[in-house]
């Protein structure tokens, strides 16, 4: 593997792709450092010193930003805003019969679709951005600090206006950023900084767990958590390269005095087809009854159960809930995701068909009965990855901010998998060997 990376950086061409893609990345980590305009930074610090290792509801979205949301720094949002944006757009496609049409329109389609879902991101890190600097002046970002009513001293209109704008602009660039990845450098830019923002937190957490670790000064509570972490990334890696292959025969078809067809491929169904968005959409449904109490400051009744119960991500409604969330829209986003009339028509189009079955409807239904059966230990396995950390080490003082829960470790492995398989193949187009020799 290391002479593979050896010979990419003697290749010119993916030299440069390569060294273009870290000079993106250390530009990125360099915004998630500078402060924003109205910010008092030493409160700020001191805040966040505070609250280490006990995020609350905003766990999920700091780590997508790399830190730097607690941080309320130039890229506070990060992508938080174009995967929710590329989500929606995703959603919107299956029921508006318009973004249809575009998605079927080939490269021209898919522009004019990438072009809304960059509309739909500024628009999303405006609203974000206003509820940020909201939340930061109620001092409820850290309900814990007693300078949080401090980080915003100046509370004028424009102040705040240059702040949402600030962050605005900081998004922008972002997905700038991510863009010019993918045009210019390796792999999809978006992944690869979802990538090194989830990655950038892992140093800090687990010298975190170490430094409250009580046995043998915290050693074997580190020493446990890498364990149990290389075990996750194994599994991992083993599940989602896991798919079931449905083969497809083509009929041989004679046009003028030449014949096509007659070969045979298959349909690759990956045992977790729907990734990692099941476990953001049940992590983001969750903590929405958790920030309501937050921003409310409500003590009344319902509020003390939700923070008791859902706020808390070790305990066992929490659990509960989560983990049938996951499954329930593991089987939601395959069904809106994968179409398999559709697969049937076009291969009946095209002359194609599963031997041993009819092609039209009953290809289409025992594409349906094949999903549905993979489906399940699918949404199980993200169920379990994402519950196993929180269940696994609560003993050794886990929280709900743990570097390899669910979402982390399945983001850290499907990155790295995709990006190696691209320099691998660029790699096989010179004519040298891969990584696997």
């Amino acid at each position: 593997m290391l002479t593979a990376f050896a010979r990419a950086f003697k290749t010119p061409d993916l030299r440069k792709k390569l060294l273009f893609t870290l000079g993106i990345v250390v530009v990125y980590r360099l915004g998630t450092h500078i402060p924003i305009p109205g910010v008092d930074y030493k409160n700020v610090q001191e805040c966040v010193k505070q609250a280490s290792g006990n995020q609350g509801p905003l766990g999920l979205v700091n780590m997508f930003s790399g830190g730097a949301l607690l941080q309320i720094t130039v890229f506070a949002l990060g992508i938080m805003p174009y995967i929710t944006a590329s989500i929606i757009l995703q959603l919107l496609t299956v029921v508006i019969p318009r973004l249809e049409a575009l998605k079927k329109e080939g490269q021209a389609g898919t522009a004019k679709i990438t072009q809304y879902t960059r509309y739909l991101t500024i628009a999303l890190a405006i609203l974000q951005g206003t509820g940020l600097v909201a939340t930061a002046r109620s001092g409820a970002l850290f309900s814990n600090c007693t300078v949080a009513g401090q980080i915003v001293p100046d509370r004028a209109i424009f102040t705040t206006v240059v702040m949402v704008v600030t962050m605005t602009a900081g998004t922008a660039v972002v997905m700038w950023l991510g863009e010019l990845i993918t045009d210019r450098g390796i792999g999809n830019g978006m992944s690869i900084l979802m990538f090194i923002s989830i990655a950038a937190t892992f140093p800090s957490a687990l010298w975190a767990i170490k430094q409250e670790g009580t046995l043998a000064d915290g050693w074997i509570e580190f020493g446990t958590v890498m364990v149990v972490g290389f075990v996750m990334v194994g599994l991992v890696v083993f599940v989602e390269q896991a798919q079931r292959r449905i083969p497809v025969q083509y009929a041989k078809r004679m046009i003028g005095r030449r014949s096509y067809g007659g070969t045979s491929t298959y349909i690759p169904l990956k045992v977790n087809q729907a990734g990692v968005i099941p476990v953001i959409f049940a992590s983001s449904l969750l903590y929405i009854p958790a920030l309501v109490v937050q921003f409310s400051n409500s003590t009344s009744g319902w509020a003390t159960w939700v923070t008791k119960n859902l706020a808390d991500s070790a305990a066992t409604p929490h659990i509960i809930l989560y983990f049938f969330l996951i499954v329930f829209f593991a089987f939601f986003y395959v069904a809106i995701s994968f179409n398999p009339e559709e697969v049937a028509d076009n291969m009946k189009k095209y002359g194609g068909f599963i031997p041993g079955i009819r092609a039209g409807r009953p290809t289409a239904e025992y594409l349906s009965y094949v999903l549905n059966r993979i489906t399940w230990p699918g949404s199980l396995y993200l169920g379990l990855i994402s519950l196993v950390p929180t269940l696994a080490l609560a003993g050794f003082g886990a929280n709900q901010n743990f570097p390899f829960g669910g979402t982390s470790i399945l983001i850290i492995v499907g990155v790295g998998l995709e990006t190696v398989k691209q320099i691998e193949s660029q790699l096989q187009q010179r004519n040298y060997e891969g990584f696997l020799r």
